[in-house]
């Protein structure tokens, strides 16, 4: 048995902002992948998945039982999938900011959930909400608090455009160009980054009013301004808007931001060769690049991988 494969996502604009109502802009990044299979001889490499199914199992149990209205499964096909070895097989790197729950919750929701919403039907916005709150109570397991973003990306294998936290629809992104110079990227930090205590960190710093100030003067401006200019397709001030967004990022974020990165980030501000920003919460894992010339870009982070998501 194997289901079916759910990507990885890339929320080019709006961590940190969507939590305070900026708008935000998610796009599946069909590079990764994962599916749910069944390993019946119980193997070293799929135990740790299928231990970890298993209590996602009992989680779920618990759920349907605390919020019937909300989603109910077929636990005893879950429960006996697990006892034969369920495991989701993934090529999604964890806490890289890519999405490797969010698929994982993705799949599960799609074998096991009874009256599911699927992606064939009319997407209205009240089912997009309905299947984002299931999503964010299902990938709370995981994190903690999930605004059931990351699923909702995978699920439905479509750009979302977050105008609010209660009001998303499927975007219509600009189409790319093959011979275009510009072009979004990942930087790998080479270390992962736990979503917790990056989310901790933030919670704490908006009990500051001089932190809440900025998030909603620069930090929410910035961003809505992007995701405006990427949707139509205005190149040239989308980079005039990354670089202030990059700089307020660097001014207030750095705990999101691996050490030895300040540095580089700085540069690319300095330079105009590249603008980062955070790819996810941060603290590790991936940072997305922007650059209006990828060969500028590589040359300047020569030392780095890059892996090119989107060309201008």
């Amino acid at each position: 048995m194997r289901g079916p494969l759910f990507y990885s996502k890339i929320l080019l604009f709006g961590e940190y902002g969507i939590i305070k109502d900026s708008k935000g802009l998610s796009i599946p990044y069909n590079f990764y992948n994962g599916a749910l299979k069944i390993d019946a001889h119980h193997t070293i490499a799929t135990k740790k998945s299928n231990e970890a199914l298993s209590r996602f199992a009992t989680y779920l149990k618990t759920l349907q039982e605390e919020q019937p209205k909300l989603v109910s499964f077929d636990m005893d096909r879950l429960e006996e999938d697990v006892a034969n070895g369920l495991y989701f097989d993934s090529s999604i790197p964890q806490g890289y900011g890519v999405g490797s729950s969010g698929a994982l919750v993705a799949a599960v929701y799609d074998r096991y959930a009874y009256d599911k919403i699927t992606v064939l039907e009319n997407l209205t916005r009240d089912k997009l909400l309905r299947l984002k709150a299931i999503f964010g109570a299902m990938e709370s397991f995981f994190h903690g608090k999930s605004s059931g973003l990351d699923p909702l990306n995978s699920y439905l294998s479509l750009p979302i455009l977050i105008n609010s936290q209660d009001d998303l629809e499927p975007a219509g992104i600009p189409s790319q160009t093959e011979e275009g110079k510009g072009a979004v990227f990942l930087l790998d930090s080479g270390s992962t980054g736990e979503t917790a205590p990056m989310v901790q960190i933030f919670m704490e710093n908006m009990k500051q009013e001089g932190f809440r100030n900025m998030l909603k003067n620069q930090f929410v401006k910035h961003t809505d301004a992007c995701v405006e200019d990427f949707l139509q397709g205005d190149v040239k001030s989308l980079f005039g808007n990354i670089k202030q967004l990059s700089k307020v990022v660097l001014d207030n974020f750095k705990p999101m931001i691996p050490k030895e990165f300040h540095k580089l980030w700085k540069r690319g501000i300095d330079t105009n060769a590249y603008y980062l920003k955070l790819c996810g919460s941060g603290g590790g894992g991936y940072m997305l690049g922007f650059t209006q010339d990828i060969n500028k870009a590589r040359e300047a982070l020569k030392d780095y991988r890059l892996e090119v998501v989107y060309n201008f």
